[in-house]
């Protein structure tokens, strides 16, 4: 076992969709889709009530009309789920300031030493989704225990509004009892890979040895030898260092010619470079991202040698990606992205074992 720390890992219910029913009273317990209207659409987050029929956030808008006659499709509200993801992490970093966010919706606490002087991680996650309620008037749920891979696991266990503890001495018959599908990193491909391996359980994949988990795996072999151990080194990191910016559009009807493509370059440009401005960051790493008509997609890529942020340097970049090649098939989504990236200034945070009230605290989960 690695040296026992106190993580949290808050995710939000529903989060788009719920915030659609708070702002929206007539919405409540109905069947709602954030996103998805139209033939193009594609659902962005769904109400509990809605999942109940099978729908799931990613899935086409014209699936989840079919598996769910009477659902209500909603225009998403970035700039409101911001507003109140703002909210949140204040309340976050009322009990400590290392904080991780993933998304809008869920982060990592590492709360071993906090600002409240309270020994137990099971008390501040339940202290945090009350005072989330009371200031959002949203429910979130909770995983506790000594690592981030189990803490997310965790979390999902009794969804919604509710938390779940695994304290260190359950650590690993936690993992051992679960189900491979259930770990998280593990999708539907990988999945049937250890399914046809005999790996149904967190048990069957202790029984692997590391040559063999790295010989069918590689590199993800190490990381399923160490986490169904209870090992898992990766720190709550409070700056997450971004790792690229983009922006993409879904045609209402596929493109054929490149010359047409390029007006749409052209606002994806100035979008992107308006967010690497946002964020002080610049990048050296351009792909142009290129979904056909049959959903298959293709990236072309190049890396430059000196910075970018500007518009104009973007767009003609990605102008000279679209015209690398001739396009497969008609176009129904471009997307440009920048990867590579840089932030003048910037320092990582380093997470040092220290204390933040000047003494240890009892391990109490």
């Amino acid at each position: 076992m690695t040296k026992e720390r106190k993580i949290i890992h808050i995710d939000m219910d529903a989060f788009y969709a719920s915030v659609e029913q708070l702002d929206h009273p007539d919405l409540q317990d109905k069947p709602i889709a954030v996103g998805g209207g139209g033939k193009r659409g594609v659902v962005a987050a769904a109400s509990y009530e809605a999942r109940k029929f099978g729908v799931r956030s990613a899935m086409s808008g014209r699936l989840a009309s079919k598996l769910c006659a009477d659902l209500i499709f909603v225009k998403p509200r970035f700039e409101r789920y911001k507003e109140i993801s703002a909210q949140i992490r204040s309340i976050f970093l009322n009990y400590t300031p290392l904080v991780e966010p993933l998304s809008l919706d869920e982060a990592y606490l590492d709360v071993t030493e906090n600002l409240k002087d309270l020994g137990s991680a099971t008390q501040i996650a339940r202290l945090i989704r009350t005072e989330i309620k009371e200031k959002t008037g949203l429910n979130a749920s909770a995983g506790i225990s000594i690592n981030k891979f189990v803490a997310k696991i965790a979390s999902d266990i009794n969804k919604p509004n509710g938390q779940k503890t695994v304290p260190p001495e359950e650590v690993e018959q936690f993992l051992e009892d679960l189900e491979i599908k259930k770990f998280f990193g593990v999708g539907k491909v990988t999945a049937q890979k250890m399914y046809q391996l005999g790996i149904f359980k967190g048990s069957d994949l202790k029984l692997k040895s590391l040559e063999f988990l790295e010989n069918h795996f590689g590199k993800s072999g190490k990381l399923y030898y160490q986490v169904v151990r209870g090992v898992h080194l990766s720190e709550v990191k409070p700056e997450r260092i971004r790792k690229s910016v983009g922006a993409e559009r879904t045609f209402s009807n596929n493109i054929s010619s490149e010359i047409f493509l390029e007006e749409r370059l052209s606002q994806i440009a100035t979008e992107v470079a308006q967010r690497l401005d946002k964020n002080k960051f610049s990048g050296k790493t351009i792909t142009l991202k290129i979904k056909y008509g049959d959903f298959s997609v293709q990236t072309r890529s190049k890396t430059l040698a000196f910075y970018i942020r500007d518009k104009a340097l973007i767009l003609e970049n990605a102008k000279t990606l679209l015209y690398q090649e001739k396009l497969q098939n008609s176009v129904r989504l471009v997307g440009i992205s920048i990867t590579n990236l840089k932030k003048p200034g910037h320092a990582s945070v380093k997470q040092e074992p220290t204390t933040i009230m000047g003494k240890q605290l009892k391990f109490e989960f």
